[in-house]
């Protein structure tokens, strides 16, 4: 299966730069596998979609201040990391810039609260940075972090809550789990009146996700790996909604992942946490996503990928088409589509 094939054209002014004024109007494009339709609505149309007795699934990861400015402390060169995840204790994989600077024992200075020295430099050039800090290490990256926007957004962030979900709890997450930023506390209040049941996986977002597979052969991916947590508690209300024949609504595609990921291990569910790979693309067989609420994703990524495999590749290709002709938001603070 060659990459290409999961590309599309898109003009540059469709990637968002800053979220909708308020969150569910943003754009829902609805495309329905069975009928193979595309229509268009809005995200607070999605009570249209969710039955009474489904379960919706949110990842609830918060985004951490994981941008952080540093110099050298032999040069004073000006240093930027980017922290991906927690290996261990103090230990971050990160990314660099520029690496040639930060070599194996290297010292990094973050003002006077915070310093690291590179131990370790992977294949992909990513670096183990072991930090050292007096007081709570997730306080001072509040104080010196920045919030880590994706590349292409190149406007600034006035309220940089509009880049976490409203549920957002459990902090680790490099990037936002983006299908979830539509939701307000009104429309979830009103999803729950309905008699749709919510529940939460954690899985903390590594910038990977966003990255454009390089290999000509999808096969040939080596995925990137995240970690999640599936409580016993969201285990069950998914088994009873699958044992009464209800549907379960995966939000984005970190929840999928997590979901399909413990299902390979058990189904029914069971409590499970850990590290995943799993790497969906078309030809997999689901075992407990019904339906996907997701946003629009870069082309060739293993996103794209994904849904694909939910929907098929062609008539994803064509609603990315549509998509384009009817100048919907692509990306991170972009419009939204759910697959029926």
């Amino acid at each position: 299966m060659n990459t290409k094939d999961f590309n599309y054209d898109l003009p540059e002014e469709l990637i968002a730069q800053t979220p909708c004024e308020k969150r569910d109007n943003s754009r829902l494009m609805v495309v329905n596998r069975e009928h193979t339709t595309i229509t268009h609505k809005h995200f607070y149309d999605i009570l249209e979609y969710l039955g009474e007795g489904d379960t919706l699934v949110l990842n609830n990861t918060r985004v951490i201040p994981a941008r952080l400015f540093g110099t050298k402390a032999d040069t004073g060169a000006v240093i930027e990391i980017l922290l991906l995840k927690r290996v261990q204790g103090d230990i971050w994989e990160t990314l660099v810039k520029p690496g040639k600077k930060a070599r194996v024992g290297a010292v990094i200075e973050f003002g006077d609260t915070l310093r690291g020295e590179v131990i370790e430099i992977k294949e992909d050039g990513n670096r183990h940075i072991q930090f050292q800090y007096d007081g709570i290490f997730e306080e001072i990256l509040d104080e010196l972090g920045m919030m880590p926007l994706p590349p292409y957004i190149k406007e600034k962030l006035e309220d940089q809550e509009r880049y976490q979900t409203i549920y957002s709890k459990v902090k680790g997450s490099a990037a936002a789990p983006t299908a979830g930023l539509h939701f307000t506390e009104e429309l979830l209040k009103e999803i729950r009146q309905k008699g749709v049941h919510i529940a939460y996986v954690t899985l903390h977002v590594g910038l990977g996700t966003f990255r454009p597979v390089k290999v000509d052969h999808v096969e040939e991916h080596k995925m990137h790996s995240e970690y999640y947590v599936l409580t016993q508690e969201t285990a069950d209300i998914i088994n009873e909604t699958k044992r009464r024949g209800n549907k379960v609504i995966a939000v984005g595609t970190t929840s999928v992942r997590t979901l399909e990921t413990v299902a390979q291990k058990s189904c029914p569910l069971q409590e499970s946490s850990g590290w995943t790979d799993i790497f969906i693309y078309p030809g997999y067989e689901f075992k407990v996503v019904d339906r996907i609420i997701t946003n629009f994703h870069l082309p060739e990524s293993t996103l794209m990928m994904l849904v694909s495999a939910f929907a098929s590749k062609d008539f994803i290709m064509k609603a990315y088409k549509e998509a384009v002709e009817e100048k919907y938001r692509f990306f991170s603070f972009g419009d939204s589509m759910i697959i029926v």
